[in-house]
């Protein structure tokens, strides 16, 4: 379950990203990063959504998600405010909800992601 609501969410906004909604393109103009930051991040959430719906990749479509969505609730929090054009704080609340999805299941794949950092000599256990 916790795959299939961060997948949906990082899915369900991309149509706003890839279309130049007026909300999309005001958010990514008052951080600096309209056109290149929209597209690239549409981009790289689609590729999370992805490897987040594939069991063997959850963990890595995770932390790109933990990294995505920690960007955009820094951006809220920093610049742009919880609420944006009269959102009534939606997207910020689903950058937390996708966050929390993604970090439990970094927490469920913890032993494969060891598993897997250690037989690539990263550390010893």
């Amino acid at each position: 379950m916790l795959r299939l609501i961060a997948a949906f969410i990082l899915i369900q906004t991309l149509f706003f990203k890839f279309s130049a909604s007026e909300e999309s393109v005001y958010i990514f103009t008052e951080t600096g990063m309209e056109p290149w930051g929209r597209i690239g991040t549409g981009i790289a959430e689609l590729i999370a959504a992805i490897l987040i719906l594939i069991p063997l990749t959850t963990w890595i479509g995770s932390l790109m998600g933990i990294g995505l969505m920690s960007g955009a609730i820094f951006f809220h929090l920093a610049k742009l405010g919880i609420v944006v054009k009269n959102d009534g704080g939606l997207l910020f609340i689903y950058a937390l909800v996708v966050l929390i999805c993604c970090i439990i299941l970094v927490l469920i794949n913890r032993q494969r992601i060891r598993q897997l950092l250690k037989n690539a000599g990263v550390f010893k256990l």
